[in-house]
């Protein structure tokens, strides 16, 4: 194997890793940072739906709220790790987390 050869593996061996972390780290968001469009309140879907998606996905929720216009939910998520995270109240799309300590 040629010098220029190994070189090129430590580099792309480093590279990919860190790429994909990006990636995860994206839907990472500032807690204050977070903001949802506007919704009258008759297009917003109730908390209580929501809630029941998630828990039928496999999540455990602990309380659902409002928050800059977003729904934020507390709990864990399908791999159980503690999450709070932030949906769209029109579309229950996720618009966000917060990373929260193992």
């Amino acid at each position: 194997m040629t010098v220029v050869s190994r070189l090129l593996r430590i580099v792309v061996g480093a590279i990919v890793p860190l790429s994909f972390a990006g990636v995860a780290a994206a839907q990472y968001v500032d807690h204050n940072a977070v903001k949802c469009e506007a919704v009258a309140k008759e297009e917003m879907k109730p908390q209580m739906e929501l809630q029941k998606k998630l828990v039928s996905e496999g999540w455990k929720v602990r309380q659902v709220k409002n928050f800059n216009g977003c729904y934020e939910v507390y709990g864990f998520d399908t791999s159980g790790r503690r999450v709070e995270a932030f949906f769209d109240p029109k579309t229950f799309a996720k618009v966000g987390e917060i990373k929260q300590p193992e």
